[in-house]
């Protein structure tokens, strides 16, 4: 395995804030082969350095890797909805838990009516008007849309048919 990915990782560590945040490796082709985000961005890609403590899936994505992204944040929740929609749009090769759609509910209001609808969506976002999210559970979503709707009046009624 060649340390040039290893070394790469190192020299860009050196320059990370101690912030949150989101990271991404890219290979020698600019493809992006993981994101990940971080309480402290200099801390987390530090633990890539530890060849012996990753498992072989890691230490390759590690040997691969020849240039790294990062994006610093104001709160770890925003690192968290970064990252997740990052991984939604550019479906890294190493990322395997957030990349189905279906990972995390949104909240969708509709803007095919006089009346926006709001409601809870899960999967591709295919339907027309705006998607807010990811929550982090149901729960919190159906609190949101229960604070919204107290607040705005949107209907969450169905179109009679």
């Amino acid at each position: 395995m060649t340390l040039l990915g290893q070394e790469i990782i190192k020299a860009t560590s050196k320059t990370l804030p101690n912030q949150p945040g989101v990271y991404q490796m890219q290979d020698e082709k600019g493809n992006i082969l993981y994101i990940g985000k971080a309480k402290v961005l200099s801390n987390r890609v530090k633990n890539y350095l530890s060849l012996n403590n990753l498992t072989r899936r890691i230490q390759r994505m590690v040997s691969l890797t020849k240039s790294m992204n990062f994006f610093v944040t104001n709160t770890e929740l925003e690192a968290i909805i970064l990252e997740c929609n990052l991984i939604k749009k550019h479906k890294p090769r190493f990322n395997v838990l957030l990349r189905d759609d279906k990972s995390f509910p949104y909240i969708f209001i509709s803007s095919e009516h006089d009346f926006p609808r709001i409601e809870k969506h899960r999967g591709p976002q295919k339907k027309k008007g705006r998607y807010y999210g990811p929550f982090a559970s149901p729960d919190a979503v159906n609190r949101t849309i229960n604070t919204i709707q107290r607040i705005f009046l949107l209907r969450s009624c169905t179109e009679k048919r």
